[in-house]
């Protein structure tokens, strides 16, 4: 299969990046082929300006929207991988589905409504952040996550999510829960992709 990750933190020495590595290791142990988009890497350009929009209705998308998209026309399984910041997507990747998942690409309208052009792909998402698990589980927030993620963006677009991994308490936690972190993606991934 052909694995398209999606990735956003900007410290290469950070949990998430030990994540990306996990990740692209065990897919690639198990023979899939991976393609990596490292956002901060890039320098990805998140905002979506007046003249992208212009040019997407013009039939001439934006060269780094077009490279983004043909990645994502490419793949099987599409994984994000960033840390919630304010309840949310880091603004770096949020501008990347604002830019990115745009009309005519990922979505369109017909009679029937909603037209969910990545039909057919797969999706996993990977998220850190500082807040206990427990206190997002229990304010509604990890639910909330799931909902403007799993159901706003995937599902939207018509890519069916194959799980949602949350990781809590980071910055707090012992060396060994953070190896047990790695090794709970290491698992997840080799039970859907093996």
């Amino acid at each position: 299969m052909k694995h398209l990750i999606v990735y956003a933190h900007p410290n290469s020495e950070s949990l998430n990046h030990a994540i990306l590595d996990t990740t692209v290791n065990t897919l690639k142990k198990q023979g899939h082929e991976v393609t990596v988009r490292d956002l901060y890497e890039l320098d990805f350009q998140p905002v979506l300006k007046p003249a992208d929009t212009a040019a997407m209705r013009n039939g001439h998308t934006p060269q780094d929207i077009q490279t983004e998209q043909d990645h994502i026309a490419q793949a099987d399984v599409i994984t994000f991988i960033y840390p919630i910041w304010w309840t949310g997507l880091p603004a770096i990747f949020k501008g990347y589905i604002d830019r990115v998942f745009s009309y005519g690409f990922a979505y369109s309208v017909g009679e029937e409504g909603i037209i969910k052009l990545l039909a057919g792909k797969k999706g996993v998402i990977i998220n850190t952040h500082g807040t206990p698990n427990e206190v997002y589980d229990h304010i509604g927030m990890t639910n909330g996550l799931k909902l403007t993620s799993d159901t706003g963006i995937f599902d939207f677009v018509g890519i069916e999510s194959l799980g949602h991994l949350f990781f809590g308490s980071i910055g707090y936690l012992d060396d060994a829960s953070y190896k047990g972190i790695l090794k709970q993606v290491e698992d997840k991934l080799d039970s859907l992709f093996s």
